[in-house]
């Protein structure tokens, strides 16, 4: 490539259309100027923190992920680069700025974007013809959410996982942990450094069916 054509790229594409890093964090910081307490940050998370959520899935066993408030997408990128060629991905979003991002710059047949509420997400995958996620993802602030809202959202996501799955959730405080810690048998609590702020991961596992019949086998036999 000449200089010729470097000079008459655009600065804020590739060569395959998807937009470059300071492109999208342009547009993920113009929509945290308009509606701060439902973007949440002021920048996407980084990929150490992408990488420390994602490495440990079993990318070949999941068919179905749902991922909450995926914003410019950085975790719906590395979700797809990772995922087996059959997974559906739904990114569930109620900004149709964000929605129509991903439509149009991640031309997936593995992604399905929604604008919606995650409250409604056993309704959103049975739209999809999906009764239950393998995992789901969120970013969302539970923070800055209206009251009862993060609750209704938990409540629906436990419900959502399938035996055996998790939920998966970046924070930068541990507000939410108590919501979660009340559904789910086990979560497990990090933190990543490389993030700005450092971000809190946590994975909320849901007991697979066998696991299920052995803690009431162990219940029963202490009761």
């Amino acid at each position: 490539m000449d200089k010729s054509d470097r000079a008459s790229r655009p600065n804020d594409a590739r060569n395959d259309g998807r937009p470059t890093l300071p492109a999208a964090a342009l547009l993920f910081f113009r929509q945290f100027l308009a509606s701060p307490k439902s973007v949440g940050s002021i920048i996407p998370t980084s990929q150490a923190a992408i990488d420390a959520l994602l490495d440990p899935i079993d990318w070949s066993a999941c068919r179905t992920f749902v991922e909450y408030g995926p914003g410019t997408g950085v975790f719906t990128r590395s979700i797809l680069a990772r995922a087996h060629p059959d997974l559906l991905l739904i990114a569930i979003d109620p900004n149709p700025v964000f929605v129509e991002h991903l439509r149009t710059r991640m031309p997936d047949p593995r992604l399905k974007a929604v604008e919606g509420s995650a409250a409604d997400v056993e309704a959103i995958l049975a739209a999809h013809g999906r009764t239950q996620a393998d995992y789901i993802l969120s970013g969302l602030p539970f923070s800055t959410l209206p009251p009862g809202v993060g609750e209704t959202i938990i409540a629906a996501t436990e419900r959502a996982v399938a035996p055996g799955g998790a939920f998966l959730v970046y924070q930068y405080s541990l507000f939410v942990l108590p919501w979660l810690k009340a559904r789910f048998a086990r979560v497990d609590v990090g933190r990543e450094w490389r993030c700005i702020p450092p971000a809190r991961l946590m994975r909320a596992r849901k007991p697979a069916g066998a696991d299920i019949v052995e803690e009431r086998a162990v219940s029963a036999a202490h009761s």
